[in-house]
């Protein structure tokens, strides 16, 4: 395996080379990196190739050693997330310094503001670009148009070691879901998935305090979601679609919809209201209208 100081001379290259942290940064990144897997002294070397696409060929280098000289205890997906994100978190802005950036280029073009956001997701490894390449798309022709077929291969699942280690662990309230403000900069659990590498901006719909992030499983380009500031359930309602129209107008580049509140066949995530959006055609954009409908009470509003 390379040694550990190589591998993390290219981890603070790559975060340089991706806008993670600046050339002042360099000493603080370092020191935070030895502090995380408890060393104690610095081997200067020299790296001459930081050209990745994404950090995940040098953290599996390193969660490598971090297994071998006993800093990971189990090796398990779950184990070697938490520390992954631990890892990046290092090389991560301060949430307030990312709102702070954001609302900047907002200002200038939201769809600036967004493309950032979206680069700063992936080089963090908060969106797991490695393991969303594993996925399976295509579009296939029907008797209704073009479609899109996904096969997600990307969410890992859980060895028997580690649904051992889920009898075992301790239940917890905090953060209450995946979704909850909460998950930012949180290390995870047995249970709950690492997310220190985690980044929110808060928005504002209808008056009302929202948040906005990218899902971590990305099924189309720049998945996002919006998500209430509560813990409160999803509930489809007359100011459901007044916020969705607020937030287009926020975010005209991109579409946004809701699941229904209904289980089964409604959203994965029930207990927090939230939205889902992004950068993407979908087919129904494409298709055709076989029968237009109107609105007497709205002559301007078109729909099929």
């Amino acid at each position: 395996m390379a040694d550990i100081f190589e591998a993390l001379e290219q981890l603070i290259q790559y975060g340089i080379a991706n806008g993670l942290i600046h050339r002042e940064d360099i000493v603080y990144t370092r020191n935070r990196l030895l502090a995380a897997l408890q060393l104690e002294e610095w081997k200067p070397v020299e790296v001459k190739d930081v050209s990745f696409a994404s950090p995940s060929p040098i953290l599996e280098a390193i969660l490598d050693w971090a297994y071998e000289n006993g800093r990971i205890k189990t090796n398990t997906t779950t184990e070697r997330d938490i520390w992954d994100a631990k890892l990046m978190n290092c090389l991560m802005p301060r949430p307030s310094e990312v709102i702070r950036e954001f609302y900047a280029k907002y200002n200038k073009d939201p769809k600036l503001a967004t493309d950032w956001f979206y680069s700063l997701s992936k080089a963090s490894n908060y969106i797991h670009t490695a393991r969303i390449a594993k996925n399976k798309q295509w579009k296939t022709k029907t008797e209704y148009g073009e479609i899109d077929i996904t096969i997600n291969l990307s969410k890992p699942e859980k060895d028997p070691k580690e649904i051992a280690k889920l009898k075992d662990a301790p239940a917890s309230s905090y953060p209450k879901c995946v979704l909850c403000k909460e998950n930012e900069g949180y290390e995870g659990t047995w249970h709950h998935p690492a997310r220190s590498n985690h980044r929110v901006i808060p928005l504002t719909l209808l008056d009302e305090k929202w948040y906005f992030q990218y899902s971590p499983y990305v099924y189309y380009n720049e998945h996002c979601i919006v998500f209430h500031a509560e813990h409160v359930p999803m509930k489809m309602e007359r100011k459901t679609f007044a916020r969705l129209l607020d937030f287009i107008e926020k975010f005209p580049h991109y579409f946004i919809g809701s699941n229904a509140d209904l289980p089964i066949v409604g959203g994965s995530i029930l207990a927090h209201d939230h939205f889902q959006g992004g950068n993407y055609t979908f087919a129904m954009e494409k298709a055709e209208i076989e029968e237009y409908i109107s609105f007497p009470s709205f002559p301007s509003l078109a729909a099929g």
